[in-house]
């Protein structure tokens, strides 16, 4: 695997690392993940089919750029993979042309399925789809356990429009799969939230989708509120703070829900993932030490899975953490570099949603609020 690392920025481009003998007319799959202003005011598609002119080129926005060690706002950074011994396929699907996310996934999986199939990389719009139902069709769509792993795309703070292209500018309203296949690719994942728990686990007993209406019976806005106290007044924007623990059965390994927005008229929250009736919840807060932690456990994890030094780190981190470590921020980078040496090539993004395995042998999930990391190695 050879690898070259450019960036965008005040107007230029810039070389930024690369493996030795990278040859960029032989890339098979560049990641650019950029701020989305950024994006829609450029042809960067163009540059980067000129530098890269066989490869599969996936662009999409970001909430924050990471590119080896180090955070970035407003840039575009760009990690171009030349693999030995894989093969790539991709496909795009525009979620307009599906009555749910369900179909999306479907379409995505079919499209990719193979015996060959090493891996799915995920990027989506974060902004019109249903992570969970996505995610949800690609595994049940796959006929064996396949590892899907990526992102959905950020807009910063803004929460106006997130844009996300195949082979062309980036755009709202698509979803793409990039297929990996190959017997020579290894993989390794972790995903870790870091948040401290606190009250009892309860139980849906009222929701829609993402849509929660009560918690053991009772309004679960109000119960919410009681919990936060004086940070209720602060909601919707104080919510990043407090997200939820779910376990949608008693087995399954807990996942990390942030609220999107309130309803004072129906007393519901509306969660950036399916909140499930039956499952069970638990409220969450921040812990600035441990957010910083979560993603070096992360590391650890998906290391130990590889078994071996990874050519590839690929970091996708939530907004939220972004927007509560504030100054912090680089932190939960540096660990995970400090984790790894100074071999692999690092990328990745600050998201609405992360995608990745709960655990070694689990399929894809969508969390929230969690450093999620994927390593490779073709060695």
């Amino acid at each position: 695997m050879r690898i070259g690392q450019t960036r965008f920025v005040g107007g230029s481009w810039e070389t930024i690392s690369g493996t030795p003998d990278f040859r960029p007319e032989q890339a098979q799959l560049v990641l650019a993940f950029g701020e989305r202003r950024l994006l829609e005011e450029g042809d960067h598609y163009k540059h980067l089919r000129q530098l890269y002119p066989t490869a599969h080129i996936v662009i999409n926005s970001t909430s924050g750029e990471i590119i080896a060690d180090k955070v970035y706002d407003d840039t575009l950074v760009v990690t171009a993979i030349e693999f030995e011994k894989t093969t790539v396929r991709a496909v795009q699907i525009d979620i307009a042309d599906y009555k749910e996310s369900y179909g999306t996934g479907e379409q995505i999986a079919c499209a990719l399925s193979d015996d060959n199939l090493a891996a799915i990389v995920l990027i989506s719009d974060g902004g019109v789809v249903n992570g969970s139902d996505l995610i949800e069709a690609s595994n049940q769509c796959l006929n064996r356990l396949v590892p899907v792993i990526g992102g959905l795309a950020g807009d910063g703070d803004r929460f106006e429009r997130t844009l996300v292209g195949l082979n062309q500018n980036p755009v709202s309203g698509k979803v793409v799969g990039v297929g990996l296949y190959g017997s020579a690719l290894k993989i390794g994942h972790g995903s870790v939230g870091g948040w401290d728990v606190f009250g009892p686990e309860r139980e849906v007993t009222k929701s829609s989708y993402n849509e929660l209406f009560q918690i053991d019976d009772r309004i679960a806005l109000d119960l919410y509120k009681d919990y936060l106290g004086k940070y209720a007044d602060g909601l919707p924007g104080t919510a990043l703070l407090f997200p939820l623990s779910i376990r949608t059965t008693l087995d399954s390994q807990p996942l990390v829900r942030t609220i999107l927005s309130i309803n004072e008229t129906t007393k519901s929250m509306t969660f950036a993932g399916d909140i499930p009736q039956g499952s069970r919840v638990r409220f969450m807060r921040a812990n600035l030490d441990r957010l910083v932690e979560a993603s070096a456990t992360a590391a650890q994890a998906s290391l130990q899975q590889l078994g071996e030094t990874p050519e590839l780190a690929l970091l996708i981190s939530c907004v939220g953490r972004k927007l509560i470590l504030g100054q912090r921020t680089e932190e939960e980078v540096e660990v995970a570099r400090e984790i790894f040496g100074h071999q692999p090539i690092m990328t990745g993004f600050y998201s609405y949603g992360e995608i990745a395995p709960a655990g070694p042998d689990s399929p894809g999930e969508l969390h929230n609020q969690t450093m999620t990391i994927t390593i490779l190695s073709e060695r």
